[in-house]
């Protein structure tokens, strides 16, 4: 008896799962369909650019000063003091260099963040909603979770999102 009822236990799920409705959806595709991501993504190089800029700047700073250094540092007359001080201004430069690197890429991130959150909350809306109009127990997103066998009772809801996204 206790075998039966073990079976029965490890059985149950299966025997749901079988009876669930399943659907998938792919939402990087339905992502990069989305006419907001091309607007998100021309802010996004716009911002990129102008860090650019601004580092390029911070390098010729950089590159004057070090070009000056080897100068000194060939004259045999000049101090040492002199030497060691043009050696800390070039340290100086070097840890503003990279300090910049670091506040551009998280301020990038961040943007980033900003920017393609609403977009992604809107398809997960959508799918969720075509979901629940569809009736369905379950929508796995293909993009995250490969599906490696889809049968013929896996309902597509592709269509249906495009849909309700406005995409078709």
């Amino acid at each position: 008896m206790k075998r039966i009822w073990m079976l029965a236990v490890a059985l149950l799920p299966l025997m749901l799962m079988a009876q669930a409705r399943i659907g998938i959806v792919n939402s990087q595709q339905l992502f990069d369909l989305m006419p907001e991501k091309a607007a998100a993504e021309a802010q996004l190089k716009a911002l990129s650019d102008k860090y650019h800029a601004e580092y390029m700047l911070l390098q010729r700073e950089f590159d004057k000063k070090y070009a000056d250094y080897q100068t000194i540092a060939a004259d045999v007359t000049m101090p040492d003091a002199i030497k060691e001080r043009r050696v800390q201004e070039l340290q100086e430069s070097d840890k503003k260099m990279r300090e910049f690197e670091r506040r551009a890429a998280d301020d990038i991130a961040a943007q980033r963040a900003a920017l393609t959150q609403p977009i992604a909350d809107r398809v997960q809306a959508a799918i969720r909603q075509a979901g629940e109009q569809g009736g369905l127990d379950v929508v796995f997103d293909t993009a995250v979770t490969p599906v490696a066998y889809t049968g013929p009772a896996t309902i597509d809801l592709m269509p249906v999102v495009k849909t309700l996204l406005g995409l078709e």
